[in-house]
């Protein structure tokens, strides 16, 4: 008999080159927010949640899905509020993505620091977790951004990047360690700078931080981490939000670049 490879055994050898790597990432739980209204797209997707935004031939949150699945994080723990039922009946257990999923239902709108408290009773478990907004996508190395969140012993790790015109988004300051000195307000220039992309790496203990209630992290718990340390770690891969109709259009054009980016390559 033939010995059986890994090919045939449908494993791919960057899931071996995960696994082999180490340092419990696998167990690492990622948290979805998906809850948001998209009013902003209602002309386009009037009964759709945001996250269900059609992009190429599936459901934009389904790049995400894919994404973390891909690199080994396969218990997520969705947000849900708004058209929550749609979401749920899209995924499921997320047994078809190979991922399980625990839905986190709203009872009323929490803002994103409400959700992510709101679901803590699915996160009593892991020491740190992943948290995404889900009407956005960058392309980046989710295990990296753990092991970087570890070695910096912070509350919390953003993932950041550089854009031309950062006027719409706000920027994130940092020093020459990567520490978060400053968020600066939205400003409407077209000047360069980095921007929140909306990927983090919390330690448990920040949901401390979080009242009960509608809670906004960007604006509510992250200027409050400051002095507790919280760390950015730049991104260079694409990046993109969905939440106007010109960035939705525009996701409509990299959808190709972007199922690429969902599924990295093995290391050599």
């Amino acid at each position: 008999m033939a010995p059986r490879s890994l090919a045939t055994e449908g494993i791919s050898l960057y899931k071996v080159a995960e696994y082999c790597r180490g340092g419990g990432e696998a167990d690492t739980k990622a948290v979805l927010l998906v809850g948001g209204l998209g009013t902003r797209l209602r002309t386009l997707i009037p009964s759709t949640p945001k996250s269900l935004a059609p992009v190429g031939d599936r459901p934009f949150l389904e790049l995400l899905v894919r994404q973390l699945e891909g690199q080994g994080i396969r218990r997520l723990v969705m947000c849900t509020g708004y058209l929550a039922d749609q979401i749920e009946g899209e995924f499921g257990d997320g047994r078809n993505l190979g991922v399980t999923i625990e839905y986190s239902k709203e009872p009323h709108a929490l803002g994103t620091a409400g959700a992510v408290k709101f679901a803590q009773r699915y996160l009593q478990s892991v020491p740190e977790f992943l948290v995404m907004n889900g009407d956005s996508f960058l392309e980046l190395d989710l295990h990296r951004l753990i092991q970087f969140h570890r070695s910096h012993g912070g509350l919390a790790t953003m993932a950041v990047v550089s854009v031309e015109n950062s006027g719409r988004y706000g920027t994130v300051c940092k020093d020459s360690r990567n520490r978060i000195t400053e968020f600066r307000e939205k400003t409407g220039s077209d000047s360069p700078g980095l921007i929140n992309a909306g990927v983090y790496v919390f330690s448990r203990a920040l949901l401390e931080y979080i009242s009960a209630g509608q809670v906004s992290l960007e604006k509510d718990v992250f200027p409050k981490l400051l002095d507790q340390g919280m760390y950015a770690l730049e991104q260079e891969g694409v990046f993109i939000d969905i939440g106007t109709p010109v960035d939705y259009a525009r996701a409509q054009r990299l959808f190709e670049r972007l199922c690429q980016a969902t599924t990295p390559a093995p290391e050599s």
